[in-house]
């Protein structure tokens, strides 16, 4: 049975994928013309939504040279050379959507030299304020898997190569 939240003294209800059958999650607003104009109808946020906005706020720290796992971040390089096919927001990143709250999974680069303890406290205070401020869910865990640390012109992996992320 879906759960009535008290969203700005309005009650709305949201729907998990399970009872609707779709992917994503929707905010279920008031019928009927007493209803403010703003909380007429339903709003529903795709997992994808979800995953871009998170890939987005990860990406803004700058300590984070990429996203994605070696395998993710090979595929994306040649991806990205194909004209028009652009970068792929999502890479990296994994989340689990339900009624009212997500949790994210995500893979990083760190730069050479930062403090990865301080990266990625930084990289889960932004997407939790941007999933939650753009989404209007709650954000319950940030799991961060540090990949490879990226070096300027170097690869971690094998110094006397250059590198390729």
């Amino acid at each position: 049975m879906p759960e009535a939240t008290n969203r700005t003294g309005t009650n709305t209800t949201t729907k998990s994928r399970n009872e609707t059958g779709e992917k994503g999650t929707t905010l279920k607003g008031r019928r009927g013309t007493d209803a403010p104009p703003g909380m007429r109808g339903d709003t529903t946020v795709a997992d994808n939504v979800v995953a871009k906005i998170a890939g987005m706020a990860a990406r803004e720290i700058p300590e984070i040279h990429n996203l994605g796992g070696g395998m993710a971040r090979a595929f994306g390089a040649v991806k990205e050379r194909v004209p028009g096919s652009g970068t792929d927001i999502t890479r990296g990143v994994a989340v689990e959507v339900g009624e009212r709250q997500a949790a994210v999974d995500l893979d990083i680069v760190v730069e050479y030299g930062a403090s990865i303890v301080d990266t990625a406290g930084d990289v889960r205070a932004n997407v939790v304020q941007a999933v939650e401020g753009m989404a209007g869910l709650e954000v319950v865990e940030v799991n961060i898997a540090v990949q490879d640390v990226h070096h300027e012109g170097r690869c971690c992996r094998s110094p006397r190569t250059l590198c390729g992320v």
